[in-house]
């Protein structure tokens, strides 16, 4: 099961390369019902490899002149240190069993996965609607500073929680509220998204290292599955100079709807 988890690895990179989004959408189910990987302990592999995809995706943003390093700072500084205060103080605190009634109980597993695929359905929904931004950006080019602090915070403290890169999140942000183009939009994003979840992995590692806790990370697959993104990053690239990244968003929306019904589905039944 880890060999084909390594293969489908590759989709994840391809992903963040062609779209700029979706790594986390794929990494976690893969990690979870392929490598049957403890969902907990999936959100902080999750992290760590959408983390270093994400970073070197950004490296093409770079060479182009397309990252907007000073939107960057004004979303991510406060996203980072968001993200890190939910992986290192909030998320260790979360009992075992989450909610209870009567015989009926979820535990701190399962309604991370329940999480994880209501958020999936609605990035599904901006993924397979179409919509013309780059129209609405032209029509007001005010740069809203606050919205883009608030928003910053509300999707760390996300990303912390699920253990997401939470690109289908900012990639819109970065549109309405920082008024960038789209390609800008995407190329910031994943420098973002490197940015919060290496900041979260870090924040994880105290209570994963810890000897007492049976989850402790381990490095062996983490660097094999991530090289194997990783390489998937540069296929994605190299696909993107010939399939149109918005052309390939509905299909692939459509498909993260249906993954997300199904892990509902899965867990409650």
């Amino acid at each position: 099961m880890e060999i084909i988890g390594f293969v489908l690895s590759i989709l994840i990179g391809i992903s963040l390369g062609l779209i700029g989004s979706g790594g986390s959408i794929l990494t976690i189910p893969i990690l979870v019902y392929v490598v049957h990987i403890q969902p907990s302990t999936a959100t902080t592999y999750s992290l760590f490899i959408v983390g270093v995809t994400a970073l070197v995706g950004s490296i093409r943003g770079a060479k182009d002149n397309l990252l907007d390093y000073k939107v960057a700072f004004y979303f991510g500084l406060p996203s980072v240190i968001a993200i890190f205060i939910m992986r290192q103080f909030v998320v260790p605190l979360l009992p075992t069993i989450f909610l209870s009634w009567g015989d009926f109980s979820v535990s701190k597993d399962v309604f991370i996965m329940l999480v994880f695929a209501i958020l999936m359905i609605f990035a599904s929904f901006s993924m397979i609607r179409k919509n013309n931004l780059m129209m609405e950006v032209e029509e007001n080019n005010i740069i809203n500073k606050c919205q883009i602090v608030f928003k910053g915070i509300f999707i760390g403290l996300l990303t912390g929680f699920v253990g997401v890169g939470g690109g289908f999140l900012i990639i819109p942000t970065l549109i309405f509220s920082a008024k960038l183009p789209m390609k800008k939009a995407v190329a910031t994003s994943l420098i973002i998204i490197a940015a919060n979840a290496l900041i979260g992995f870090a924040g994880s590692l105290n209570n994963l290292n810890n000897p007492h806790n049976s989850s402790a990370i381990d490095w062996h697959f983490l660097l094999i599955f991530t090289l194997f993104a990783v390489i998937g990053v540069f296929i994605g690239i190299l696909l993107s100079k010939k399939i149109s990244n918005e052309k390939l968003k509905p299909a692939f929306g459509w498909f993260v709807l249906v993954t997300g019904i199904y892990i509902i589905l899965k867990e409650i039944l």
